[in-house]
């Protein structure tokens, strides 16, 4: 398969057409491309709270309420294009209500035969949790398409390898991390993790950024990072785990072309062993006390 990666600015939008026009024009890209699945990143859909105006764009609660008052209108959009072109498509999470008190940042994900569910982050960021109260959502999921069997962990999700773990012990072989990061450190935390998941998992991670700045919408105002496709440095794949990588903070697509028998020969055959070997990690902790 051909998967491409977004590296996504976030625009201030003039109207709902204004955003289809561009959602569009970035899937009809890359599905010329002959791309087969398509990656957007975390919180890319903030950029619709432009829509409500300036005043309700700068408010963090109001900001929430736009947005996700938008969205079965977004997912109408992205399931028409993932029909129209027979592709998948990871759609910009977002903040939805769904039936809590407080919003869940869920990634709907999209077929050629229509929407295929969704994934809630699981594990929420300082900023998340205070000050703008967006919680924890549903389980982990993993996707069984035709493309091969898909993980999503969003942003700090992917920082944590045991929700990693629990997705590949259920099959998956492709991990799907968006993310939306204001400073070289937090990229950088989210890059390390997905390649550390790829190592420890022999499998394949990619990574989707928003990039650029969006001083009217606080949540987003800068965002840091650069598109990638990472794998293990092992057999069949590139020594340095990079399949590919887009340039730093600018954006647009990165694309690679992925053979989901190259994962299962390195895991079965690889150079080091570290998928099936996991379970050999016992908790042999011993204390020595000095005088």
């Amino acid at each position: 398969m051909k998967i491409a990666t977004s590296a996504y600015p976030i625009d201030w939008l003039d109207s709902w057409q204004a955003y289809a026009d561009k959602i569009t024009s970035w899937v009809n890209t890359a599905a010329e491309q002959g791309a087969d699945l398509l990656v957007f990143p975390e919180y890319g859909a903030m950029e619709l709270a432009s829509l409500g105006g300036k005043e309700v764009a700068a408010d963090l609660e109001g900001g929430l309420r736009a947005v996700a008052d938008r969205i079965p209108a977004v997912d109408e959009l992205h399931e028409e294009l993932s029909q129209r072109h027979r592709i998948h498509i990871l759609a910009a999470s977002a903040p939805v209500w769904d039936g809590g008190l407080r919003p869940v940042n869920r990634a709907r994900f999209f077929g050629p035969n229509g929407k295929l569910g969704h994934q809630d982050k699981q594990i929420m960021t300082r900023f998340e949790r205070d000050p703008w109260n967006v919680v924890s959502g549903g389980p982990l999921v993993l996707f069984d398409t035709a493309l091969g069997k898909i993980g999503i962990l969003i942003c700090y999700d992917c920082e944590f390898p045991l929700l990693a773990r629990a997705l590949v012990d259920a099959g998956a072989e492709i991990l799907l991390a968006p993310s939306c990061t204001e400073a070289m450190t937090g990229y950088s935390r989210v890059r390390i993790g997905a390649m550390a998941r790829a190592l420890e998992n022999q499998c394949v991670t990619v990574h989707s950024p928003t990039v650029g700045d969006a001083p009217w919408c606080p949540p987003v105002d800068t965002n840091t990072g650069a598109a990638a496709i990472y794998g293990p440095p092992d057999t069949g794949f590139p020594a340095t785990g990079v399949i590919a990588q887009g340039e730093f903070n600018k954006p647009g697509w990165t694309y690679a072309a992925i053979d989901l028998d190259t994962i299962r020969e390195v895991r079965a055959d690889g150079g080091v062993l570290n998928h099936a070997h996991w379970v050999e990690q016992l908790p042999r902790v011993k204390t020595v006390t000095r005088a």
